[in-house]
């Protein structure tokens, strides 16, 4: 299975493009959520919590092999780079008259950003991933 996501997922020629699908996907995600309703559409699907979770978890995960550098440098280049969005994300929304940002939401990417990246440095560090 992990040669299976290794051969998928995991391929060095593809770290640039898993990088920059970052953050295309984390452009999309400020779109999206600055339309007039839609958080509340996508609320009818999950929670808040649930949603930030799982959006910026990915975008760690993506950002970590997208990056170069041993696995801490990945790790602490991830979680710094989704407090940083995350923050973003939280201050448009502040500007938005039907939105709020809110501390808790950015507490939550960060907590998803730390959860994924100490989960992928320690298979990285465990194992012989391709760099």
């Amino acid at each position: 299975m992990l040669n299976l996501l290794n051969i998928l997922l995991l391929q060095p020629s593809h770290a640039r493009l898993r990088y920059w699908g970052a953050w295309t996907m984390f452009a999309l995600i400020v779109i999206v959520g600055s339309i007039p309703g839609a958080r509340a559409d996508a609320a009818e699907v999950a929670s808040g919590v649930v949603l930030h979770s799982c959006a910026y978890a990915v975008l760690a995960f993506l950002i970590f092999t997208g990056s170069r550098g041993t696995p801490t440098q990945r790790a602490v280049k991830a979680v710094l780079t989704i407090a940083a969005m995350g923050a973003i994300d939280e201050c448009v929304q502040s500007f938005l008259p039907y939105r709020h940002g809110a501390v808790r939401d950015w507490l939550v990417d960060c907590t998803a950003a730390v959860v994924t990246a100490s989960l992928m440095w320690t298979l990285w560090s465990t194992r012989k991933v391709a760099s």
